[in-house]
């Protein structure tokens, strides 16, 4: 069976749940999925300064509507649970957990603990740290010993 962590910052959409289902084929796959929700000033900054890049400055200047901090926790772990359960129903072994602090370091000690083959990260395109490759699958490349796969996340 082929392991691979799985970074999250928000649920999988269908689309992607069938995309990271079959990247091995029809070789059965475990994934431990790591979600990371965002929401920190750094991040709205970060994605007001993405939102100016791709031209919508209208939502560059529009608060943001998810919640921030410890308010995001429950809706992450909501969205946890959707996401193991949409992998389950593909006929994976799926089990997670919310991160809530240092998610780099929960990464490598993840990955040592089961030894993982892989770690695919799963965002929306954050174009100011990829640029600074300041972005988790950069990171996560100098920290974790496996091969690191980075992936833009669908919408519905």
């Amino acid at each position: 069976m082929f392991t691979s962590v799985l970074m999250i910052e928000k649920p999988l959409s269908s689309v992607d749940v069938e995309f990271v289902s079959t990247l091995h084929g029809d070789e059965g796959v475990s994934f431990i999925v790591l979600m990371q929700p965002r929401g920190d000033q750094a991040d709205v900054l970060l994605r007001a300064i993405d939102d100016v890049a791709l031209g919508r400055v209208d939502e560059a200047v529009r608060e943001p509507e998810t919640p921030r901090g410890e308010k995001a926790k429950p809706l992450a772990q909501r969205g946890l649970e959707a996401t193991l359960e949409a992998l389950r129903a593909r006929g994976n072994e799926a089990v997670g957990q919310v991160v809530e602090e240092h998610p780099l370091d929960l990464l490598k000690a993840v990955v040592a603990e089961t030894g993982a083959d892989e770690v695919i990260v799963l965002t929306a395109p954050h174009y100011v740290e990829e640029f600074f490759h300041r972005d988790w699958a950069s990171r996560a490349r100098h920290k974790v010993g496996v091969p690191v796969l980075k992936l833009f996340s669908h919408n519905e």
